[in-house]
């Protein structure tokens, strides 16, 4: 994994001080070889310790070690990106920076969602869908990804139960059992109602998955499994549509291993296809 990935990922659970060296390297990367990790710490106002504890707290032997990788990263991608940096013209430059920003957000959530992780999220699902519910919710805008899910399961011949307002599905949950599955959308995690509602499911045997951004959060914690996303920027106008693109990219890959793991779900979703094309027209 890249270092600027690997810190990318991180970041939302590291402390204050993790976070301003973090975002230190992520902005200076071209300008790290020039700086000794005490020069770091004097840019920083922290302590040549904390730069330190933070290298290897990301796995690396040393600041040297982090500099050297860094470094490495570095000339791996202007190497790639030389022809394309050749051709691109200057009033395209932001559009070119939101899709490597993309790109990034999306590789880092898909390196901290390992294989074993969405498998376990795909059978489970699977599972209850071929014996029982898939209950989902998410709240504001995380309804519209908990809204296009559900639809995607449903096309897939997976019984669905999809609510945007707590009470309701409260109610509906108390029809859950051993099997089912309650997926919730969240992206801070820190919603008190949905934390109930993943209580009160658990307590109908249920299993619980939580799709939130990496960070430890009370809803995080009380998930069987949990799709986490990583998308940060310092730009607030910016962080919102990485983890948007991120998000759906991680959901894009599960569907899709949904989809090829079963020729009854496949079928299944053409002839639904099918009947809403034939719905649709005139």
């Amino acid at each position: 994994m890249s270092p600027l990935v690997k810190i990318r990922s991180e970041r939302d659970q590291m402390s204050a001080v993790e976070r301003r060296i973090a975002d230190f390297v992520l902005e200076n990367a071209q300008l790290l070889r020039d700086y000794s990790s005490q020069q770091l710490a004097n840019a920083l106002g922290i302590s040549q310790s904390s730069v330190v504890k933070f290298t290897q707290k990301l796995g690396f032997k040393g600041y040297p070690d982090l500099k050297y990788s860094v470094g490495e990263a570095i000339a791996r991608a202007d190497n790639s990106d030389a022809p394309q940096l050749a051709t691109a013209s200057d009033g395209d430059a932001g559009g070119s920076t939101l899709w490597r920003r993309k790109s990034e957000a999306e590789e880092a959530t898909r390196l901290i969602n390992p294989p074993e992780t969405l498998q376990a999220v795909a059978e489970a699902i699977a599972l209850a869908g071929r014996s029982g519910k898939v209950f989902i919710i998410g709240l504001g805008e995380d309804d519209i990804y908990a809204r296009n899910f559900a639809l995607r399961l449903s096309l897939l011949g997976i019984l669905t139960v999809h609510n945007f307002d707590t009470a309701r599905m409260t109610a509906n949950i108390s029809v859950a059992g051993a099997g089912d599955v309650l997926l919730v959308f969240s992206e801070h995690g820190n919603h008190p109602a949905l934390g109930k509602i993943a209580r009160y499911f658990r307590e109908r045997r249920g299993q619980v998955i939580t799709v939130t951004r990496h960070t430890a959060n009370p809803l995080r914690t009380l998930a069987d499994l949990a799709l986490v996303v990583s998308a940060h920027d310092e730009l607030p106008y910016i962080q919102p549509l990485l983890y948007q693109s991120a998000l759906q990219h991680l959901l894009d890959g599960l569907f899709v291993q949904l989809c090829e793991g079963g020729d009854d779900r496949h079928a299944q979703l053409l002839a639904n296809l099918d009947r809403i094309q034939l719905m649709l027209e005139p």
